[in-house]
């Protein structure tokens, strides 16, 4: 390969990178400048198979899933993996549903899967997991204690941020999934998670630390809003807001 060839290479797989495709997520490579191959005759056409109910609409909230038949998170997780209505799926390696115990009496909710997450198929597994693991083990809790997923179950191409179709195809099931695990508190991670969950467009800072209700299925849920641990890591003096936060979750909980 001449010098001038590496750098033509270099420069296309950088471009790649800034499109998103930063990574293999095939058992095979392909080499999408090859010609194609020369047909020799002509296939019989094949009507295609009919595709489940869920994978046939382009969103959740379609009248055709009736997700009041998930009546567990693993009928429910099952649901969400058949899925096709979120166009994240195509250019996602893993289903990120959720990490934790079913039985959690709190619920964690952050706004997207990133690389480490779409490696493993679990949220919160990277940096910004580890701190969020850390800052809950400050309080006495464990994996085992608390319920953790995102408000779009795969990750967006090049960690971008999830447009509103991401969001909106998602919501349907992430109100079930809340409605299934019925916590005590909810925990909203970031700005976008308090935006999608409660509605409101106010900002993080001035949202932070107020308790607020969520309404899930007949009941409210106590819902709390905090920063989320990723902005954490560029701003660690930020941490001691999250930590008076953490104390009042813990008090409330301590109270019921």
């Amino acid at each position: 390969m001449t010098a001038t060839e590496r750098e033509t290479v270099q420069v296309l797989l950088a471009w790649y990178a800034a499109m998103g495709a930063d990574e293999a997520i095939g058992d095979m490579p392909v080499d999408c400048f090859a010609a194609p191959a020369a047909a020799v005759s002509t296939p019989p056409r094949v009507q295609p198979r009919p595709r489940p109910a869920a994978a046939q609409v382009a969103a959740a909230g379609d009248s055709r899933i009736d997700l009041s038949q998930a009546n567990t998170l693993a009928a429910l997780e099952a649901m969400v993996a058949a899925f096709e209505g979120c166009a994240l799926k195509r250019t996602a390696k893993s289903l990120c549903f959720k990490r934790g115990s079913d039985e959690a009496r709190i619920m964690l909710i952050g706004e997207a899967p990133g690389r480490d997450e779409d490696l493993s198929g679990k949220p919160f597994v990277g940096r910004a997991g580890q701190l969020l693991d850390r800052m809950l083990e400050a309080i006495g809790l464990a994996e085992e204690h608390v319920y953790i997923t995102n408000t779009v179950y795969w990750r967006p191409p090049g960690n971008r941020t999830p447009t509103p179709e991401d969001v909106e195809a998602c919501a349907p099931f992430l109100a079930r999934q809340i409605e299934l695990l019925s916590p005590q508190v909810i925990v909203l991670l970031g700005g976008a998670a308090a935006k999608t969950i409660l509605g409101i467009a106010e900002g993080i800072m001035r949202l932070r630390g107020k308790w607020l209700n969520y309404r899930s299925g007949d009941r409210d849920v106590a819902t709390l809003a905090t920063l989320h641990p990723a902005f954490l890591l560029r701003n660690p003096e930020h941490k001691r807001l999250v930590w008076r936060d953490l104390l009042s979750m813990k008090e409330r909980l301590e109270a019921k």
